[in-house]
């Protein structure tokens, strides 16, 4: 290696920091205004040396703004879960190189979208190179042929007309939309456990108080308890009024979906107290039994209810990105302004529209052959479903969900999700998601998703079978 290039592999944080470069025994120096460089002697004959590292005096080179930092952003207590869990995982794979991790964490789809849905955009992003079928910007509010087909799809005999169906870029954005139309003057209630982006884009508002450390909540935010003994449905008896109400169902993390008598009661109480739900319907079309798939099913949910859904988690759109969200125009603010025209006012300034190529495979998505291979699909990851269950509760665990939804909440009594979370990653190489990232309410449990490949969720279901098999010996 020449002068140069031993010059050019040197890394100054590799070498030494400068607090301690002066005792170090190593034949380098660095110099430069502000930093620690090597310094390179070359010798007669061309060969390099590094003398000794010296430290010299740095510039001051930390500049801040006079820009105050959000102080709601400031409350929020970590990073969202789903990146720590990511963290985590990427430390374990670190630390062990050679072992096969398997993912029943993130609800992220594994299978291929269907074919009849990937040509239909594969025609659309063809017909883009064509002097006749190129297009630029859309109606920010989507397609009118796909908004007119998702309430044929979704909402037939419901009442809902499709200029009160906005297409987007998924459900996630536009609880976030949302939040924009409401503002930081409203008060929140959600469940608990429920889908993180809740509270978190509360906070984010400024809707809410700082955390609790002891109660692992954020003041003003009305937590509705959800557990096994009240059948994962708050009691609404005694929940306070707020202004929103979110309320997921089938329900994220628990799997649990609400009755037809459930919602009715939903509905009552946002009616009698002039509150707005905002119903998540993420997860509707793994409905099986005679739960509601939509809250506009129940009377007078038009004049206090909105909805959102997306085709994540029906066709495999977690990458493709398209959703929607239903504001009927029946729905008013206390001055009796209608939130559609506000939400509209947000999506038009906020939003350029979804994908046209995505909003091909929207459209496929709800024609008849497409919600027939949609349907297969969901089919597939309920059978995953059934093996997660099988298997938990073969090991003597007790488990919630798994009918409605594509999760499965695991029961470990007295213990914590976040050290259940990393046995079972270290023991089996297995991630799943800890209950209290959704709340303080999901503490002493885990959430498994059934999103995997076939022979991903066999393999998982054998270790789990293995490790706590002979923990029970």
């Amino acid at each position: 290696m020449d002068a140069m290039a031993v010059a050019s592999s040197l890394s100054p944080a590799g070498l030494c920091s400068a607090p301690a470069s002066r005792n170090l025994s190593s034949s380098a120096s660095f110099s430069s205004a502000g930093s620690l460089r090597p310094r390179l002697t070359v010798s007669r004959g061309g060969r390099a040396r590094l003398t000794r590292c010296i430290a010299e005096p740095a510039e001051k080179t930390s500049y801040t703004t006079s820009v105050n930092r959000n102080e709601n952003i400031a409350k929020l207590q970590a990073g969202y879960l789903f990146p720590e869990i990511a963290r985590r995982r990427n430390a374990h794979m670190a630390k062990n190189p050679d072992a096969k991790v398997i993912s029943l964490g993130i609800g992220d789809t594994t299978e291929p979208i269907p074919k009849v849905i990937t040509g239909a955009m594969e025609e659309r992003a063809r017909a883009l190179s064509t002097l006749e079928g190129y297009s630029g910007y859309g109606a920010e509010q989507g397609e009118k042929a796909l908004r007119a087909g998702i309430g044929a799809a979704f909402y037939a005999d419901l009442g809902i007309d499709e200029t009160e169906i906005f297409v987007s870029d998924g459900a996630k954005c536009d609880i976030t939309r949302l939040q924009l139309v409401f503002g930081p003057n409203v008060t929140m209630a959600a469940q608990d456990p429920s889908y993180p982006a809740y509270v978190d884009t509360s906070v984010m508002m400024g809707q809410t108080g700082q955390f609790q450390t002891d109660s692992q909540q954020y003041s003003k935010i009305q937590y509705m308890k959800c557990t096994p003994e009240n059948d994962f449905f708050p009691d609404l008896s005694s929940t306070p009024r707020t202004d929103i109400i979110f309320f997921c169902s089938p329900n994220n993390p628990t799997g649990a979906s609400a009755s037809r008598q459930q919602l009715e009661e939903l509905v009552a109480f946002a009616k009698k107290n002039g509150s707005i739900i905002v119903y998540d319907s993420a997860y509707a079309i793994y409905t099986s039994d005679d739960s509601p798939k939509s809250i506009y099913e129940i009377p007078g949910a038009k004049e206090c209810a909105i909805e959102t859904a997306s085709f994540s988690k029906y066709a495999g759109f977690t990458g493709v990105r398209l959703g929607w969200t239903v504001v009927p125009k029946a729905l008013k603010f206390a001055d009796g302004h209608l939130v559609h025209t506000d939400f509209n006012r947000v999506m038009t300034t906020c939003f350029n529209g979804a994908s046209n190529v995505a909003q091909a495979g929207g459209l496929a998505c709800v024609s008849p052959e497409g919600l027939k291979a949609m349907h297969e699909t969901v089919a597939f990851y309920k059978d995953n479903t059934k093996i997660l269950v099988e298997t938990f509760e073969s090991l003597g665990f007790k488990t919630f969900g798994g009918k409605n939804a594509p999760y499965v909440w695991v029961q470990f009594p007295g213990k914590s999700s976040w050290d259940v979370f990393s046995e079972i990653l270290e023991k089996t190489h297995i991630v799943t998601t800890p209950g209290s990232g959704f709340g303080p309410g999901g503490e002493g449990f885990v959430r498994a998703s059934a999103f995997g490949h076939r022979e991903n969720i066999l393999e998982a279901s054998r270790r789990l079978k293995e490790y706590f098999g002979s923990k029970s010996n």
